[in-house]
């Protein structure tokens, strides 16, 4: 059987206010049907209303503790990147078993998760990151990072709006005529698109900046204003249609083109990402210096830096007026939803890994090769050795 000699084990998120979990009871029953033992930590699913007898249903084993999973299983599935457990005393990167196996959102190319990586690589634990799944049609199944990115780019428009001292639709009164807010979504790829959808539907006036073609596109079909960026398309769009880091002048070109816009939105929305690799910078701090007081900016782009300068992770900070969110789990704010989708990617993926009851860490395939983080006491991953390099400059 595909998962014979595999304890798979799934531990409660202790990320403030992560409700997510990386196991329902659907995806449990079709591992032990495939010979895993699967360990679930009681209340693990509580968060999002996936309980306890519903596991045990499944065929999993409910345990009582964390210690229990961590001392018995061998390969751990979790949705956010390993985190200091304070009830533990210990960072849950230290409590994995010399040699196991973890698949999660691990983030490994920002900064903040660079110690945490080094944790994993010094315990020998190999490692894949959701977040670096290749576009390609094979893995479409296990792109967590395109199911969590409808999330959040539909929450994080509501997240604005809630914050947004105006209204978001053209409002007639007895006085005149408000007009509606202007929203600038920087991004247009799943996250970007569900933002202009959504910020469509209130009533907003909505303009997009991508460097990709078809990017634009589909925001233009979506109602919005694309604002024109002139550079070549095979220097912005790479494989799979994600877009590529581009050199900084171009970047200063982009900033440079985006300021105007930037200084007549109500809200910015910003998504940019360059997988596996730190978000490029596209709003600094003059930008925002020149943005209406009362303004709000939410920076999906947080987990891997952010897309704006002055973008906090966790945090929602206010500046000259502005209100800048970096909001890091948005996904969590729609736990039901959210944590079906995200427990269907991880089961296809490791579906993909395992092999006669063996994880496959063989680099010659393309989706390995890219997901790998950390093995054998080395971190593999090229976005993060890059951001390291470059942390170290």
């Amino acid at each position: 059987m595909q998962y014979k000699g595999i304890t798979i084990g799934v531990l409660r998120e202790i990320m403030p206010g992560e409700k997510r979990v990386a196991v329902i009871p659907e995806t449990a029953r079709k591992f032990v049907e495939n010979g895993a033992r699967v360990l679930i930590e009681s209340g693990a699913g509580e968060g999002a209303y996936f309980h306890d007898d519903d596991f045990i249903a499944a065929g999993a084993q409910v345990v009582p503790d964390a210690s229990t999973v961590y001392n018995n299983a061998n390969v751990f599935l979790k949705v956010k990147e390993p985190k200091f457990n304070e009830s533990m005393g210990r960072h849950e990167a230290e409590l994995y078993p010399e040699g196991t196996v973890l698949i999660s959102f691990l983030h490994p190319a920002n900064v903040l998760n660079h110690e945490m990586v080094g944790k994993l690589r010094d315990k020998k634990i190999t490692s894949f990151t959701l977040d670096s799944i290749p576009r390609i049609s094979r893995a479409q199944k296990m792109d967590a990072l395109t199911s969590m990115s409808t999330v959040a780019g539909y929450k994080a428009v509501l997240f604005a709006s809630d914050q947004l001292a105006r209204f978001i639709p053209m409002m007639p009164t007895a006085f005149g005529v408000i007009k509606p807010a202007q929203f600038l979504v920087i991004g247009t790829g799943v996250a970007g698109l569900q933002s202009v959808a959504t910020a469509r539907r209130l009533g907003a006036k909505v303009k997009t900046l991508d460097i990709r073609p078809e990017a634009n596109e589909q925001a233009k079909s979506l109602g919005a204003e694309v604002i024109p960026f002139d550079i070549p398309a095979e220097l912005a769009v790479g494989k799979g249609g994600y877009a590529r880091r581009l050199p900084e002048e171009w970047y200063e070109k982009e900033r440079e083109v985006l300021t105007p816009h930037v200084q007549e939105s109500d809200v910015i929305i910003l998504t940019a990402l360059i997988p596996g690799q730190v978000a490029p910078i596209l709003v600094d701090r003059s930008m925002v210096e020149k943005m209406k007081k009362g303004s709000v900016i939410v920076d999906i782009a947080v987990d891997q830096c952010g897309n704006c300068q002055l973008s906090v992770a966790a945090e929602n900070q206010m500046y000259n007026g502005v209100l800048i969110s970096g909001i890091t789990n948005i996904p969590a704010t729609l736990p039901v939803d959210s944590t079906w989708m995200f427990a269907q990617n991880i089961m296809h993926f490791i579906d993909y890994l395992a092999v006669d009851g063996k994880i496959n860490t063989d680099t010659v395939d393309d989706i390995i090769k890219e997901t790998l983080v950390t093995i054998g006491g080395k971190i593999v991953h090229r976005g993060t050795l890059q951001a390291m390099q470059n942390s170290n400059e």
